[in-house]
């Protein structure tokens, strides 16, 4: 049996902007990307805290150590730059090998969206 885990979440940043004229995705910091194990094209969840919306979009690499969250495209109409975000992404895997697996979790700081 194969089932869904939480593969790498980065737990509360803040949206640092959203650009409704870009064809989609969100762009983050490629040391965020790095820590929590995501890359580019991956698909993800964006939970934001501040209005409760909660969509899927995918990862494009935004500039190392910039601290940059932005939402481009039809997602750029559920966030605000302030916004604080949880983004989750998972995998597939066997029942079993799930029972042992430990996702990467990471907590930057809200203010920076530096890792601490």
């Amino acid at each position: 049996m194969q089932i869904e885990v939480l593969k790498s979440k980065i737990h509360r940043v803040t949206v640092t902007d959203a650009n409704l004229n870009y064809i989609g995705s969100i762009t983050l910091d490629e040391d965020l990307m790095d820590a929590a194990n995501m890359i580019v094209y991956e698909k993800v969840q964006v939970l934001n805290i501040n209005n409760g919306a909660r969509f899927e979009t995918y990862i494009i690499k935004g500039e190392r150590g910039s601290g940059t969250v932005c939402l481009n495209g039809a997602a750029a109409r559920l966030v605000q730059p302030g916004d604080v975000v949880l983004i989750v992404s998972f995998a597939t895997m066997d029942f079993e090998e799930a029972k042992t697996f430990q996702p990467t979790v990471i907590f930057p700081d809200t203010a920076t969206n530096k890792l601490v």
